[in-house]
C-alpha cells in the first residue's frame, strides 16, 4: 500500500516537472496549486485511526494532498521530500530528531514545533498565556480559574490551598497533560489523599456545558459538550471526599442538539473567539490546538479557559475534512509566497 502511494506521488511530481512551466519557484499560484503536497506523518495508531479517516484521505487526495507514514526506524532526512511534517509523538529522542530536522530542512513546515508543544503539555505553563492576555473586550472577558501547583508532599496541600486562597471544591489534574484523569475534592481534609505532582484548579459552576473551541490555523470550529454539573453550596456543605472523574468534557456526548437554556448553551461570541484564537496562536506558536472553555453560570460574558490540548480529536469535528485540507493548502501557499518574494 505504501509503495503504491509513493509511486502515485512520484508520478504526480514527474508530471509537474515535465509540464514545461519552468521551476516551481517561477510558477504562479494557479500552477502551484496543482502541485502535489506531501505530508509526512508520525502519529500513534490510535491517532491515525481517528484522524486519517477514509473520507478525509479521499478528499485530500482529490486536492493533491498525500499522506505518507514516517518510518521511525530510518533517519528522517532520508525520507520524503515532504512539504509538511505532521506529528504527535512524545519522547525526548523524537523531539531532538524534529529539532535537528527543522534546522536542516527550513523549507519544510513542522506541525508544530516541539518546544511549543511541550509548553502546553505542562499544566503549570499551559494557561499562563491565557492569564497574561488579561483578555477583555466589548464581547466579554476570558480568564483562567485560580490554580495552584503541588509538586510533592500531599500532607502540605491543605495549608498550601489556604495560603493561596483557593475555594472548594477543587479540580485536581496531573501536572503533565498526557493524562486526562481528574478528581474533584470537596473538603480540605481529603486533599492529602491526592497524589502530586498535580494542579489544583477552582471549580467554576458553568451550567454543565463546556465549549470545545477547535483551532486549525485561522479556522475555528466550536462544539458544545455536556460537562460536570454545578455544585451548590448545600451540596458542598454535605459532601466530603475526593471523587475520581472522567475528563471534564467526557460526560462527553454532544450538547449541540440539546434543548438548553440559552443563558447556558449560547456559544461564545464569534468575534471574541477569533481575537482570542489569534492572540493565542501567536503566543503559543501553535497551529493545531483546542481550548476547553466555560461560561460562569449566572453571567452572560465571563468565560474561563480550563484546558488547552495540542492536536486534539479533530475527527469528531463536523466537516473537519474540508477545514483541515484547506488549512494544509493555505500553509503551502503561504510558504511558497514567502520563498518566491525572497528570490530576486
Amino acid at each position: 500500500m505504501r509503495l503504491m502511494q509513493e509511486e502515485m506521488i512520484e508520478e504526480e511530481r514527474e508530471m509537474e516537472s515535465s509540464s514545461g512551466c519552468g521551476s516551481i519557484v517561477k510558477l504562479g499560484f494557479h500552477e502551484r496549486s496543482k502541485k502535489v503536497v506531501v505530508v509526512g506523518y508520525a502519529l500513534t495508531s490510535k491517532k491515525i485511526k481517528s484522524f486519517l479517516q477514509p473520507k478525509f484521505e479521499g478528499l485530500a487526495r482529490n486536492k493533491g494532498i498525500f499522506f505518507v507514514a514516517i518510518d521511525q526506524t530510518r533517519p528522517l532526512s532520508d525520507q520524503g521530500p515532504f512539504d509538511i511534517v505532521l506529528h504527535k509523538l512524545s519522547g525526548k529522542e523524537w523531539q531532538q530528531i524534529l529539532e535537528d530536522y527543522r534546522l536542516t530542512h527550513p523549507e519544510v513546515t513542522v506541525l508544530d514545533p516541539p518546544d511549543a508543544i511541550q509548553h502546553v503539555h505542562n499544566r503549570q505553563s499551559m494557561l499562563q498565556d491565557v492569564a497574561a492576555l488579561d483578555f477583555s473586550d466589548a464581547y466579554g472577558t476570558v480568564g483562567v480559574p485560580k490554580q495552584l501547583v503541588i509538586e510533592k508532599d500531599s500532607s502540605s496541600i491543605s495549608n498550601a490551598v489556604k495560603k493561596a486562597g483557593l475555594s472548594l471544591p477543587l479540580v485536581a489534574k496531573p501536572l503533565v497533560a498526557k493524562s486526562h484523569e481528574l478528581s474533584l475534592a470537596y473538603d480540605e481534609y481529603s486533599l492529602e489523599k491526592l497524589e502530586p505532582p498535580l494542579v489544583l484548579q477552582e471549580f467554576v459552576n458553568h451550567g454543565g456545558v463546556l465549549f470545545k473551541v477547535y483551532i486549525v490555523g485561522d479556522a475555528i470550529k466550536v462544539v458544545r459538550r455536556f460537562s460536570l454539573p454545578d455544585v451548590s453550596k448545600r451540596e458542598l456543605s454535605r459532601s466530603v471526599g475526593v471523587f475520581r472523574l472522567p475528563r471534564v468534557s467526557s460526560a462527553a456526548q454532544s450538547a449541540d442538539n440539546a434543548d438548553l437554556d440559552p443563558c447556558i448553551g449560547e456559544l461564545p461570541p464569534r468575534a471574541l473567539l477569533e481575537r482570542l484564537a489569534r492572540e493565542l496562536r501567536r503566543r503559543l506558536g501553535l497551529h493545531l490546538f483546542n481550548l476547553d472553555m466555560i461560561r460562569e453560570h449566572g453571567t452572560k460574558n465571563r468565560f474561563y479557559v480550563i484546558d488547552i490540548n495540542y492536536f486534539p480529536g479533530y475527527g469528531k469535528v463536523p466537516e473537519y475534512e474540508h477545514i483541515f485540507t484547506d488549512f494544509l493548502l493555505n500553509l503551502v501557499k503561504s510558504k511558497y509566497k514567502k520563498r518566491s518574494t525572497s528570490i530576486p
